[in-house]
């Protein structure tokens, strides 16, 4: 005889839930330990990456953290197809700010020596130009007793640590300021810019709570959107 079957709304609802506790499950495997989407707010990675900028972030490739929200460390790491390397974009999380993320160049690895001389960046002695789209827009150069931006160092980076910078070199908090990055606090490789687009301030209120201001600001923003993405970025190849 073949199987009974519950066709009553509640055995429709049941499956129903399933199916969508089963996809959203996926979605956060896949979003722990394969690729994440981050947002840039910031210009300190321009002219690579514009604020506005919204891309898919490799964390298979260094070795995904496995985290638990309420934890600010993460439970351990899946094995690493390779390790960062100078030149590589990464997204980490801030040594500073709890629960918020960064992204910067590595410029340097554990065991090599970095240092500033008046804005030029050095790497075990020998000078490292700025990335192509790099820049430094800012004449002056401070002494290393007023700012460590333009002259810092010399310093000999940890073993499993990684030296930061930010391709605008003089608009950027980075490992001059903060020092190397661990290799616990990394998270991912910079891959694709899926989406690009200017933002409109929306009008201000106050007294609400944060979710509704984004909301209202996601509002006020969508009917201008066409006009305002930058589509010769969407698909770009982040390096």
């Amino acid at each position: 005889m073949p199987a009974e079957t519950d066709s009553s709304p509640r055995g429709g609802f049941r499956e129903y839930g399933s199916s969508i506790l089963i996809a959203v499950g996926l979605a956060l495997l896949i979003r722990s330990t394969v690729v994440q989407a981050f947002y840039i707010p910031s210009g300190s990675m321009e002219e690579t990456l514009f604020v506005g900028d919204y891309l898919l972030a490799n964390k298979f490739v260094y070795g995904a953290p496995v985290e638990i929200p309420a934890l600010s460390e993460p439970l351990f790491r899946l094995p690493a197809l390779r390790d960062p390397q100078q030149g590589d974009i990464i997204i980490f999380r801030s040594k500073t700010e709890a629960g918020r993320d960064l992204i910067k160049r590595c410029v340097a690895v554990g065991g090599q020596t970095v240092e500033m001389r008046d804005k030029q960046l050095f790497v075990d002695g020998e000078p490292l130009a700025l990335p192509p789209m790099g820049k430094q827009t800012d004449r002056r150069i401070l002494p290393g007793s007023v700012s460590p931006r333009d002259n810092h160092g010399p310093i000999r980076v940890p073993a499993d640590s990684f030296f930061m910078m930010g391709d605008n070199r003089d608009n950027s908090n980075d490992s001059r300021f903060f020092g190397p990055v661990p290799r616990r606090l990394i998270k991912g490789k910079a891959m694709i810019i899926y989406w690009s687009s200017t933002l409109v301030s929306g009008p201000l209120y106050t007294g609400l709570p944060q979710l509704l201001l984004d909301a209202g600001n996601f509002l006020w923003n969508l009917p201008t959107l066409p006009f305002r993405t930058r589509y010769s970025r969407l698909g770009t190849i982040i390096n």
